[in-house]
């Protein structure tokens, strides 16, 4: 039997590119994070949290968790003192994610840590380049590559590997 080659490709494999610094990018994330005991679900909770008042399904919607991956990042928030579930101030059948003071200076910490990862990352691009790829990106993202194609077989986002 003779081998056989693969086809050759005709444009650059941009799924690899942006798995792979997606990958690169998330690991980085959770290392930095974790110097102050936090994951980036917890950080993204507590961010859109202080934001407005906000469920916990809207808040496991906009971090895209599922339900219980958002009770277990809740409950490790409020056993850090950083959140507490509360009844919303405009429907007393719901309950709200409420950031507490202490929570809220996390906050304010865990953000300049995920913006200095982000610039370390653009930041080792040439000036002149990350304004084009930032625009890029920001064109794809609102544009073509908006909405998840429906497909017979759901293909599931990357889950972050705990420890």
């Amino acid at each position: 039997m003779t081998p056989r080659s693969a086809p050759g490709r005709t444009t650059p494999d941009l799924s690899f590119f942006l798995d792979h610094t997606s990958h690169v990018l998330r690991t980085r994330m959770a290392a930095a994070l974790d110097e102050i005991g936090l994951t980036p679900r917890m950080h993204c909770v507590l961010v859109h949290a202080l934001e407005e008042e906000r469920t916990q399904i809207q808040l496991a919607e906009i971090g895209g968790m599922d339900k219980t991956t958002m009770v277990v990042t809740v409950d490790a928030l409020e056993r850090a003192g950083l959140a507490e579930r509360r009844p919303s101030s405009t429907d007393r059948r719901a309950r709200i994610i409420a950031v507490t003071e202490k929570g809220a200076k996390v906050a304010a910490r865990s953000q300049e840590i995920v913006d200095g990862v982000h610039e370390a990352a653009l930041g080792s691009l040439p000036a002149d380049e990350r304004e084009v790829f930032l625009r890029a990106l920001n064109t794809l993202v609102k544009g073509h590559l908006a909405t998840p194609a429906a497909s017979p077989q759901p293909v599931r986002r990357a889950r972050e590997r705990t420890k």
